[in-house]
This record gives structure tokens, sequence and C-alpha cells, in this order.
């Protein structure tokens, strides 16, 4: 049997993504078309690798086996067919937040000459994206599940500790700290059962477990400029909880910018890579992140008061420095 690495690469999408018509606009085809070639794909193994229904897309036995080989093939693939070029280094975005545009600043700075080329991927997506060799190194929140499902083939090591703020309404008072629990908490997030939730929301889900809140979660709007227009129409009392990277812009537009009084929730950002040889030039981007971290602080940011810090249960500093134990 010939494998058609198209097909694989289509499955993978929509493995991935858990939904036809995001995996299609992943992939740049049309749903009908996806669904086609994944038949295809199915009647060329002789095995049905996914369950459908009219509200979900789940994979069979069959189909959790053949993803890990899946992954594995198109890595391989990517690896054969990849032309090393030193002067390159491929390197991912989260939207605006600007953990990995300081790195990617500070690199550029340092050597001018290696070409940085740009993309945009949540987190789950960055590590798929570097597994395959699509990325040379990732900057992204380090899950359990993560390290679950990838147990080898990459490392990582924590970067920062980015401290979250609560965002009031237009015309709030300008006060330094306020209260998790005076108004309801919002936070741009996909919730649970949304079929987009990802890295993003398990931090969320796991800071209303901890702090007994129930936050309102409005979707993900992409840009800082999409949030900022949400929050200026809102009517009712309410605090975002929102990341300093943006908070500094929020403050810029005229809203409150407030330091939860009851526990300062941190976010931990680490950076990956592939457990392979490395390129002269991504082991100096790695190295240049690392400087970056310490001289800005954000391995150990300063708390103001004696408000207790809470990182996640999976932040990577209470697991080993990378998987394996390397």
């Amino acid at each position: 049997m010939d494998l058609d690495l198209r097909l694989v690469r289509y499955f993978v999408a929509v493995a991935d993504e858990l939904h036809f018509g995001r995996a299609a606009a992943r992939l740049f085809i049309s749903q009908p078309a996806l669904s086609k070639q994944i038949r295809r794909l199915e009647t060329q193994l002789g095995a049905a690798l996914l369950v459908r229904d009219s509200r979900h897309v789940t994979l069979t036995a069959r189909g959790e086996r053949f993803l890990d080989d899946a992954r594995n093939l198109l890595q391989i693939a990517e690896r054969m067919q990849r032309t090393a070029d030193p002067g390159t280094v491929r390197i991912a975005h989260i939207y605006e937040l600007s953990t990995s545009r300081i790195v990617a600043d500070t690199y550029a700075r340092a050597h001018p000459r290696v070409v940085l080329v740009e993309r945009q991927l949540d987190s789950y997506r960055q590590l798929a994206a570097l597994l395959s060799g699509l990325l040379d190194v990732a900057i992204l929140r380090v899950t359990d599940r993560m390290l679950a499902e990838h147990p080898t083939g990459w490392r990582h090591r924590l970067l920062r500790m980015e401290p979250m703020r609560l965002i009031g309404r237009p015309g709030g008072a300008h006060a330094e700290t306020a209260s998790l629990y005076e108004r309801p908490i919002e936070v741009f997030g996909d919730p649970p059962g949304s079929g987009q939730y990802n890295a993003h929301g398990d931090y969320l889900t796991a800071l209303e477990q901890h702090s007994g809140l129930a936050m309102r979660w409005l979707g993900n709007p992409g840009t800082v400029n999409h949030c900022l227009a949400a929050v200026r129409r809102a009517t009712d009392p309410a605090y975002v909880l929102e990341f300093d990277s943006y908070a500094l812009r929020y403050a810029d537009a005229g809203l409150p910018v407030h330091r939860p009084a009851e526990l300062q929730p941190y976010y931990p950002w680490s950076i990956a890579w592939r457990d392979e040889t490395l390129s002269q030039p991504v082991a100096d981007l790695i190295h240049v992140a690392g400087g970056t971290a310490e001289r800005r602080g954000w391995l150990d940011p300063k708390p103001l008061d004696r408000t207790p810090a809470w990182p996640p249960p999976d932040e990577p500093r209470r697991q080993s420095a990378d998987p394996g134990g390397r």
C-alpha cells in the first residue's frame, strides 16, 4: 500500500482539532473535500479512524494508535525533505502576548544576519508544529497533557512567570488592587466543551477550582483591540482577568488595571525545542531567551506585598526541567 502523506497530514489536523470545519480552515481546503480525503485514507487502511456525528468528532481505538504513527511519519518526512538553512529560525507567537516577541526582538538585535520566520499558533499547535519539524523553537505553556502525549522527542525550560491583572470598566476607579470576589470575573477564553478549549483554558479551569470562582467565559476574540472593544461595550460591573502583557495596553487606553488582592495568579511560559542536535542559530536563540528571562527577572517576579502567588498545578518547575528527566 502506498500511503499518501497528504492524507496523513489531513488526518492529523482533524485529530488535533476534533472538528472538520476548523481543520479544513487550517489546511485551506473545503470541509467536504477534507471529509472525502479522510474517507479515502480510511479506505486505504481498511479501518475507521474517526467517529463523526452532528456535534462531535472522536478518534476510534484504531485512530488513536494511527495518530502516534502518523505524527512520527510526518516528522520523518519533514526532516528528509527539509533543506538545512543555517540562516533561518522558525518561531511562533501566541496572539499579541509579549514573551515571544521580546525574545525575538532581543535575538534579532544580537544576530541580525539570521532571518526569523514567524507564525501565530496557540500552545498545542506550537508543540505539534515543533514535533513535526515546522517550527524550530516554541514559546508556549507546557501542560501535563503535552508531557503525557509526547513524553520524548522534545525538551523545554521555564522562561517566564507572567502575572495576571484585573481590568476594570471604563470610568472605574484606578485603585492599585481589587478583590477577585467583589464583582464577576470575566475571561477571554474558550470554555470546556466549546471545541476550542486549549492550554489557556486548562489554566483558567485550574484557577477556578483553586479560587472557587465561577468565571464568565467570553470566547477568544483574538487581538487586543477586539478584547478592548468588548470591555468598552460592556455595561454591567465586572473585572476581566488578563495577562500583564495586555494590561499595559488596557492602561494606555485609559482603563483601570488592578493587582488581585487575594492571590496573584502567574501564567508559566516555557521555551521548547526538539531533542536533537541543534543548529547554531537555534542554540543561540535558546541561549538568548534564557539570558532575557534572567535580566528581566521573569522567573522570580517580586511581589509588591504579601499576596500569595498562585501558579497552576502543572507549572513546569514542579516537574523535571525536561521530559524524561533530562
